[in-house]
């Protein structure tokens, strides 16, 4: 007899900001939310050391929910070696999984470009000596972030993270040994966007991953909306549309690369 359960499709959220009041005051619903929509798994993204701490104790007692430890570069200004200390002592909490968000931005100011370039470097090193794949923000500054991680001289284990490159950026990040995952953005109905769809083609089937970047990026039809991370099955469907296979097919594929990326336990899901 079929099993019923190979025609079900089942994702991994790779990036959700849980730590957002939006989705931390009604957290309990939100993640129940995403089981029932099938999602198995969910990655919650610190930007703080204060929420990298927190992010890392609900994952200890939630799970499915595992974390990514960080400072996001819009937020390094207000950072201190305190705050850099305590990211270096969770890294090696359990269900800690990644490194960031981290990387660089060139849309807002609040840091400067070259404080940010010295905290991604931080980050990279850390998530280096501990073997653990590293979680890259990129705003307006692609070209910036490809020159910094060739001067790493080696394969960078992580991700884009809600990608919204060129092909040719897309390439040059897989060149470097990343992973490329996409978010709301990519169901988007502005012709404009139809260039990232295509980068999203040509992305190969074993570097892909899906994500919402909640409480943002909330796919079509729910632009502008709070997002959460139930809805990254709209962008799994419409990234499988672009490749020409099944939902459960696409689903099968990214969670076997999200759980092989961040080393998730495929036995350790949200609670039916």
């Amino acid at each position: 007899m079929k099993d019923p359960a190979a025609d079900t499709p089942t994702w991994v959220d790779t990036h959700a900001h849980l730590g957002d009041g939006r989705l931390h005051s009604q957290l309990p619903a939100v993640l129940e939310r995403a089981r029932r929509a099938g999602v198995a798994q969910v990655i919650a993204i610190g930007t703080t050391a204060a929420d990298s701490s927190e992010l890392a104790k609900s994952a200890q007692a939630r799970p499915g929910v595992f974390a990514a430890i960080g400072i996001h570069p819009n937020e390094a200004a207000d950072a201190t070696e305190h705050d850099w200390s305590s990211i270096c002592k969770l890294v090696t909490q359990p269900c800690v999984v990644a490194v960031g968000e981290t990387g660089l931005d060139r849309y807002w100011d609040r840091t400067p470009f070259e404080d940010q370039q010295v905290w991604f470097d931080r980050h990279l090193a850390l998530a280096h000596a501990h073997d653990l794949p590293v979680v890259i923000h990129c705003r307006d500054c692609q070209r910036d972030i490809i020159k910094l991680l060739l001067r790493q001289r080696r394969p960078i284990l992580g991700v884009m993270h809600a990608f919204t490159g060129s092909c040719e950026e897309a390439e040059a990040f897989l060149a470097l040994g990343l992973s490329i995952s996409f978010a709301g953005m990519l169901t988007f109905t502005n012709k404009g966007l139809d260039s990232l769809r295509a980068a999203a083609a040509r992305v190969p089937l074993d570097r892909l991953l899906v994500e919402t970047d909640s409480p943002y990026l909330s796919p079509h039809p729910f632009r502008g909306q709070t997002n959460e991370p139930a809805r990254v099955v709209l962008t799994g469907q419409r990234l499988a549309e672009i490749h020409g296979l099944s939902d459960v097919e696409l689903a099968r594929i990214t969670t076997a690369n999200a759980r092989k990326l961040f080393r998730l336990p495929a036995d350790e899901c949200l609670p039916l």
